[in-house]
């Protein structure tokens, strides 16, 4: 094969997708737990998804930046108004891309030391894995960028002692941590986040690349711990289905690049645009109230199987940590089930989110079997 050695992909080659299935070429269907790792909020084909992309194509596929897509009008409000602030948004093709615009923007603004945590991930081009928390993604790639520091995640005595130290330009967070193992910030870590702050003037930076579109029941997570972030970083479901990121900066960032400073040739991608307005129309209240609910049922579920240690992660955005001996991957293909674990020891769930309880049933029924056989 002519292709770049990157990935540990499935065995299975796959002739299409609908919903929560994936069909190989030798007709098996596949229940796929983790919606292209958190990018196909309302599945794989959603029609209306898929007939708005089809629609758009029929009148242009690209227009460059020299253009401006009325799309890129109302997803950019839209995105502004969920933020409670007043902002603009700097569209990207992908979440590394959005934390780099992030990174960008503090570099231009403020001198002084990036906070990030263990554990973290924030994507894999040179800046945004300068601030990712997994030193064996990093250690081959060094160095990096300077001036940034690691902490443990939720340990308040280490955040607390940076600044008495030095100065600090930013800290990235993320509120549920996806490749993390799904932990999430805690209430006590949050406030304190918030009450450094207000007392040091630090620029907050929230990803919601993967844990942001409703995925939690709330459109940000990290509104379920009260932050004020002034950067907040989306992409995965955002397009839809294609690559589509953005930069929302907010109150005095917002004018934060001049004509020149920063750019894309692909972003706003008028296809991904397009789709991105059916998502959005999608994730009102009544959706969130359900992901919500969805997500409490599904827990409970979870829970009621063995070797089931833990549930971690809020709303359809679940970490279940298991015991379980063997490849998991391996024993789950024999039930027809795509899993995705994190940390060795934690499956990352993202269903969609318009997933049917069901889909839901049908789904824990397959995964007790998986772990529960020998």
């Amino acid at each position: 094969m002519f292709i770049s050695n990157t990935y540990n992909r499935f065995p299975i080659k796959i002739k299409k997708a609908d919903g929560i299935w994936i069909f190989d070429d030798k007709g098996n269907k596949y229940l796929d737990t983790f919606s292209g790792i958190g990018v196909t909020s309302f599945g794989h084909c959603n029609e209306e998804i898929s007939n708005a992309i089809i629609e758009k194509l029929q009148k242009y596929s690209h227009i460059s930046n020299f253009f401006l897509d009325e799309d890129a009008i109302e997803v950019s409000e839209r995105l502004v108004k969920e933020t409670g602030k007043n902002g603009k948004v700097y569209f990207s093709n992908s979440g590394t891309e959005a934390n780099e615009a992030a990174l960008k923007a503090i570099k231009k603004t403020k001198k002084g030391a990036i906070i990030s945590f263990f554990g973290n991930f924030h994507g894999r081009t040179i800046g945004s894995l300068s601030i990712t928390g997994f030193p064996n993604i990093r250690s081959k790639f060094l160095p990096l960028l300077n001036n940034v520091i690691f902490l443990p995640f939720n340990d308040i005595k280490s955040f607390k002692d940076v600044f008495k130290k030095q100065e600090v330009s930013a800290v990235f967070v993320e509120s549920i941590r996806g490749s993390g193992g799904l932990d999430t910030l805690t209430k006590e870590f949050a406030d304190t986040i918030m009450e450094y702050k207000e007392k040091f003037d630090f620029i907050l930076v929230t990803d919601e690349v993967q844990s942001g579109l409703g995925k939690t029941g709330e459109f940000f997570s990290y509104k379920h711990f009260n932050l004020e972030p002034d950067i907040i970083t989306v992409a995965k479901s955002l397009g839809g289905g294609l690559p589509l990121g953005a930069t929302i900066f907010t109150g005095n960032f917002s004018d934060i690049f001049s004509p020149g400073e920063h750019g894309s040739t692909f972003a706003p991608n008028p296809l991904a645009l397009a789709a991105s307005k059916v998502v959005l129309k999608k994730i009102n209240q009544n959706l969130l109230l359900s992901v919500k609910e969805k997500g409490l049922y599904l827990k409970r579920q979870l829970l009621n199987i063995k070797n089931v240690n833990k549930v971690k992660g809020l709303g359809l955005m679940l970490g279940v940590k298991v015991d379980v001996k063997g490849d998991i991957l391996k024993l789950a293909l024999k039930e027809n089930l795509l899993l995705n674990v994190v940390k060795n020891d934690t499956i990352r769930l993202l269903p969609p989110l318009n997933i049917t309880y069901k889909e839901i049933d049908l789904m824990v029924s397959k995964l007790k079997k998986v772990l529960t056989s020998r």
